[in-house]
């Protein structure tokens, strides 16, 4: 028996780039080939694509994690990797993509939607790309950063124009198999339908979808009984319907009861679409009344003492009969003409236009601020060093002089010369804490030493980790450790 899920966690991961090459150019009577060292490939991406075709989330409900292709690293001769293939994801149109926090994320829409759940990592530059004048043949490359990794929460929300709504056994399934060709289970016990049936009419011209959404019960917006799981499929549909079974035997229970009942549960339910659709609350859509199975005459006796009452709350009432199908074409017309109204009031679809936003003046693209867990410590944030930090082989001296250029031309070190940092100072970027040492040459200007050293790193006359706590320790009165004063 197959099985209808419309709300699933997935967690996505893209591909790690591929790491650059260091190499150097060798070959016969060419004694200074040069670097040949190749860029590495970017990772995949993992995307989702609305795809008609696809009707559920039930793929995703037992294969819930994804990983898309890594990509290639570099290699000598100049030869960049190869990209990491992209992973494409079919979900079904209307699918509504949150994060762990419940903040939505993308409203999928429409075929070939696509959003990208999670971006590839970008590939290491070769040391090839690396050179420069003051670096003409660089013993090192950047590795390959790595892709991003998420965990998302995908709804299913039915994309319908009326949604019928009403108690368990009401008729509602019924009614969708005679407007519709769609045959949805029927029978006659209470929550026969679990999933929502979508159904295509045609009335003069008019083409509108309806779906049935299963019995709805006070308290299903708290989420009793199957309500939270299927309100969501109401957010969506611009007319909402009342099928009110007139014939029902169970005490307590007609019309205008079944109605407020119901009513109090859409007023109670806050659809999350709101801000995106701008439909409004459940409480706000038109109203139709459709009175059901009027063919029994007890049926008609009630209809014709509650219609009165149900016309003046200025909502159409109409009179009946799935199985007989008796009152049908009345009916179609009249939810043909309010879809057709809506879609008229709604403001013309105009195409998206590319958004430019220019970098303020005073933007320096990272911010600085105390670390609380280091004394005197400073934790640097930004997109562009947490990535460089994370492309660093901190095993290669020459690329950490590299990184230590790249932050200097950043302005990373005057910013923290005007905070107060002092040399030796912690400094937290990304996942890296290190000593903070100020690089008073520039690259230009650094003496050119063997591939893969930076003479900078060994010109160093400051204090060490261990002096500067021994010195702590002495001004607040404590007595030195062994281990501290042997090494004094």
């Amino acid at each position: 028996m197959s099985r209808f899920v419309d709300r699933v966690t997935i967690h996505v991961a893209a591909g790690n780039g591929g790491h650059g090459c260091a190499s150097v150019h060798r070959e016969k009577f060419k004694p200074l080939g040069g670097p040949d060292g190749g860029n590495g490939g970017n990772g995949g991406s993992v995307r989702l694509v609305v795809d008609p075709q696809v009707h559920t989330l039930l793929d995703f409900h037992f294969r819930p994690h994804a990983k898309a292709g890594n990509g290639r690293p570099g290699a000598g001769d100049n030869r960049d990797g190869a990209n990491g293939e992209d992973l494409v994801l079919k979900v079904p149109d209307g699918t509504v993509v949150l994060d762990e926090n419940g903040t939505i994320l993308a409203d999928l829409v429409g075929n070939g939607t696509t959003f990208e759940a999670a971006q590839g990592g970008r590939g290491g530059l070769g040391n090839a790309s690396l050179a420069s004048k003051a670096r003409k043949a660089p013993g090192f490359a950047l590795l390959g950063e790595d892709g991003q990794e998420r965990s998302l929460v995908l709804e299913l929300k039915s994309v319908a124009d009326v949604g019928l709504v009403g108690f368990p056994s009401a008729g509602k399934s019924s009614l969708v198999s005679v407007l519709s060709a769609a045959k949805p289970k029927i029978a006659d016990y209470p929550f026969t339908t679990l999933v929502p049936n979508l159904g295509v009419v045609q009335s003069a011209g008019d083409v509108f979808t309806i779906a049935d959404v299963p019995g709805l019960i006070p308290g299903a917006s708290t989420g009793r009984g199957l309500g939270l799981e299927f309100l969501r499929h109401l957010e969506r549909c611009a007319v909402l319907a009342h099928v009110v079974d007139c014939a029902t035997l169970e005490p307590g229970r007609d019309p205008v009861s079944d109605i407020d009942a119901l009513e109090a549960e859409l007023a109670a339910y806050k659809p999350a679409l709101d801000a995106d659709h701008g439909l409004g609350d459940l409480a706000e859509r038109p109203r139709v009344v459709i009175l059901n199975k009027v063919d029994v005459p007890d049926a008609a006796e009630l209809a014709d003492l509650v219609e009165p009452e149900l016309a003046e709350r200025g909502w159409p009432v109409f009179r009946i009969s799935a199985v007989a199908h008796s009152g049908l074409r009345e009916l179609t017309f009249a939810l043909a003409k309010m879809v057709r109204e809506y879609r008229e009031a709604q403001p013309a679809k105009t195409p998206r236009r590319a958004i430019i936003r220019p970098k303020a003046v005073d933007d320096t693209g990272f911010t600085i601020v105390h670390d609380p867990e280091n004394e005197g410590g400073f934790i640097v944030r930004g997109t562009r060093p947490e990535r460089w930090i994370a492309q660093t082989q901190f095993d290669n001296d020459e690329a950490v002089g590299y990184l230590a250029d790249r932050l200097n031309r950043l302005g990373v070190e005057d910013a923290l010369v005007k905070l107060g940092a002092e040399p030796g100072a912690p400094v937290t970027i990304g996942a890296v804490t290190f000593d903070w040492e100020p690089s008073t040459p520039m690259g230009d200007d650094v003496p050119i030493t063997g591939r893969g050293t930076d003479i900078r790193l060994d010109q160093s006359d400051r204090v060490g980790a261990a002096e500067r706590k021994q010195a702590r320790r002495l001004r607040r009165g404590l007595p030195v450790e062994d281990g501290e004063q042997d090494q004094s």
